[in-house]
């Protein structure tokens, strides 16, 4: 999706805020991109800017506490992949800058703000760039960045994650996916739409056997349930399926990939600022990729909760000039 560039989008990083805290998460993608790790350590020094590596998420959320308290902090660096990238958000104070060193397996919201594995590159970022913010999801409390995910799709991931021992590539999802296929009975979900825009049946309520909240267009395997989604609408886009099967789940992965499964009467779109999914029997739901828990699930939207640091408009690609703010 194009986002045009706004009025306000050379929000600057404040010169004197020059200590960069970098979380680097050994389960995901951080160990075997330790040498990226370490040059993005490198480069940043050479620029004056205090670096300090950070493993544990409880000395994160106190580091990054107490230097945005004294107004020292420039970013706080996620190495790893869309996981990490939550869980910093989640740990680190509200207004906190983000930047993204992508390790992980999809790196969806790397993608989307054209950012790619490069220390250099990031390190110029750091020291020029400019910041943007951008909506976010909460879920029970919880922060997601992308989508949250309730039906099959959360069901493999319940199982990835259970019997997940390290780092995971794409072939992690095989076995939990034919487990999954042979297991998963479609339980019908409610969803509650309850600060909607436009027009809903039963009285706002939706039933359905798949259900995703999106925030950012982008899904895993470069699939867009909701192309039109913005994440700086200060709205969440939701899309459901109605039918629980393995056919029709691959009917309906044929429309997504075509980009015609909108016009289906079989699947149901809307736009909500809060919303309750609900169903009669303990079924999951994920985050971003991570198992979130079980139903019920309260989400809401949280406009601008995001600060990200990106790069200056003359180097970001094309229609990634999503959301900036001046701040």
């Amino acid at each position: 999706m194009d986002i045009p560039e706004t009025d306000n989008s050379r929000s600057l990083i404040p010169a004197g805020c020059t200590d960069i805290l970098l979380c680097a998460n050994p389960k995901a993608g951080a160990r075997s991109g330790r040498p990226l790790v370490d040059r993005l350590v490198h480069c940043l020094r050479e620029r004056g800017l205090a670096t300090q590596i950070v493993t544990d998420i409880d000395d994160l959320q106190r580091l990054s506490a107490a230097k945005m308290a004294d107004g020292t902090l420039r970013a706080v660096v996620a190495a790893g992949g869309d996981g990490t990238v939550g869980l910093v958000a989640n740990r680190t104070p509200a207004g906190t800058p983000i930047a993204v060193l992508p390790l992980g397996t999809e790196n969806l919201l790397a993608k989307y703000l054209g950012l790619e594995a490069d220390p250099e590159g990031l390190a110029a970022i750091l020291e020029k760039g400019r910041l943007m913010r951008l909506d976010a999801g909460e879920a029970n409390g919880r922060l997601f960045l992308l989508m949250a995910g309730c039906g099959f799709d959360a069901e493999v991931v319940r199982r990835m994650h259970q019997q997940r021992t390290g780092h995971i590539s794409h072939l992690s999802y095989f076995k939990p996916i034919l487990d999954s296929i042979r297991t998963y009975e479609y339980p019908e979900l409610r969803i509650r739409l309850l600060d909607t825009d436009g027009p809903t049946n039963d009285q706002g309520v939706l039933r359905a056997k798949w259900v995703f909240v999106v925030n950012l267009p982008r899904y895993a395997a470069g699939l867009s349930l909701v192309p039109q989604a913005d994440g700086t609408d200060g709205r969440l886009d939701v899309c459901t399926f109605r039918e629980g099967s393995l056919l029709s789940g691959l009917m309906y992965l044929a429309g997504v990939v075509a980009g015609q499964h909108q016009n289906w009467e079989d699947c149901t779109t809307a736009q909500v600022r809060r919303l309750r999914i609900e169903a009669d029997e303990p079924v999951p739901f994920q985050l971003d990729g991570d198992p979130g828990g079980y139903l019920p699930v309260d989400v809401r939207v949280l406009p601008g909760r995001l600060t990200l640091v990106v790069g200056m408009a003359e180097t970001m690609p094309a229609g990634k000039m999503a959301g900036a703010a001046r701040l």
